[in-house]
């Protein structure tokens, strides 16, 4: 009965030619190590955000009078509400800190070159829904923070030349940031962007089953396959990779849980403290501080302290802080190195990926702490340094000395 029922679906609808292809059947590269767990990972805080998200919906209320009045009726009269409020949190911290980690290990073993340029854009696109879904979610609570962030981030807008300040009404609805343009956000963060961000992840994960997973050695296992043409180098994906992400699923959990139950605040990297008040336009902050995960891209913002021409300090700002994030899209076409992984990339490859990383995390830091002149300075170096390695890179990976690629993957 249950093949005749199923049959039945698949000539009207492929259920058993869609699961194979990219469940039971897809060929998974053997020797992929702790760096691909992100990918799935990232699919579970998806799921996480979504429900607890859709859950706060129904108690919250997006106007300038009420949401931050809504917000502690959720966290201390609402049946639980303070539970699934620190899963939403804690889930968007978590959302950057796996994305990041999915990004760089994109970097590390090349998953951004030939066949895999589009997958690599659309993880970028991924990624900058996610800056904006995480900027327009970090208002909402219209705290102290969540509102003098907004003044800063909108502010930059009206620094364009010429149509700056009609373009910043238009975005605000409103002379001033009021409950319109906490309506706006409130809008974007539940309807557009969740729905954006969900159509891309979904494209994403057919591309990848298109052009196939890489792997830690940056080869292509299709070269070589079995007489059923099934790559040699390879598994299914049911059971064996299933199995694996099932364990990392549930350490994740544990870990999630650790920090709800015991760091909701994450010692106020996931939630300021300041944003325990509630809005006042009338009082400013000590220090403003976006969240933990912009804290880079502010850090090279605030080191714009000059003006060139008719171009103000804080337009250059808006500049450099926007192309930072553009910049990571190009990566298939400044690498021209004719290998994948760093593991085969030569010297100048990794000096500049630790050049990198070490940018970013002090970047990182930069823009958590006040400004000073020896800060300001740092962030003008390490923000240099951070496009260097991108403006510079076709030139060292196209002459640099490569080591030997294998031909097939060797487990170690």
């Amino acid at each position: 009965m249950f093949q005749r029922v199923l049959a039945w679906f698949d000539d009207r609808l492929p259920i058993t030619a869609t699961w194979e292809r990219h469940l039971s059947k897809y060929p998974a590269p053997i020797g992929q190590n702790f760096w691909y767990l992100a990918g799935v990972l990232l699919v579970v805080v998806l799921v996480i955000q979504l429900i607890s998200g859709i859950w706060l919906l129904m108690n919250y209320e997006p106007t300038a009078e009420g949401a931050f009045a809504s917000i502690q009726y959720i966290m201390r009269d609402v049946d639980g509400g303070w539970i699934i409020r620190y899963m939403h949190t804690t889930g968007a911290s978590a959302f950057f800190l796996l994305i990041y980690l999915h990004m760089f290990r994109g970097i590390l073993y090349g998953s951004y070159q030939k066949p895999r340029e589009l997958l690599w854009i659309l993880g970028w696109l991924t990624y900058f829904i996610l800056v904006v879904e995480g900027f327009t979610g970090y208002v909402l609570p219209w705290g102290q923070m969540s509102f003098w962030a907004a003044q800063v981030i909108f502010s930059l807008v009206g620094a364009i030349p010429v149509v700056g300040e009609d373009l910043l009404t238009w975005i605000r609805g409103d002379y001033l940031i009021s409950g319109i343009t906490l309506n706006r956000l409130f809008a974007f963060h539940v309807v557009v962007l969740p729905l954006a961000l969900i159509a891309v992840v979904a494209v994403h994960i057919l591309a990848l089953h298109e052009v196939g997973s890489n792997n830690p050695e940056g080869i292509d296992i299709k070269k070589f396959k079995d007489e059923d043409g099934v790559p040699l180098d390879s598994v299914p994906f049911f059971p064996y990779d299933v199995l694996k992400d099932l364990v990392a699923i549930v350490f994740f959990l544990i870990l999630f849980c650790i920090v709800i139950f015991f760091f909701p605040d994450g010692g106020g990297y996931v939630i300021e403290y300041v944003n325990y008040e509630p809005a006042n336009n009338l009082k400013t902050p000590e220090h403003i501080v976006p969240a933990w995960y912009y804290t880079p891209f502010y850090a090279m913002l605030r080191a714009i302290t000059f003006s060139i021409g008719p171009f103000t300090a804080k337009f250059l700002g808006l500049v450099v802080f926007g192309a930072a994030i553009v910049i990571l899209a190009l990566y298939p076409w400044l690498d021209k190195s004719p290998v994948k992984s760093i593991r085969y990339k030569g010297i100048y490859s990794k000096i500049g990926l630790a050049v990198f990383v070490i940018s970013f995390f002090v970047l990182g830091y930069l823009g958590s702490v006040t400004s000073s002149p020896l800060r300001t300075l740092l962030a003008q170096i390490f923000t240099f340094t951070y496009f260097a390695y991108f403006l510079l890179m076709p030139f060292y990976t196209k002459y640099e000395k490569c080591k030997p690629v294998p031909d097939r993957i060797i487990i170690k």
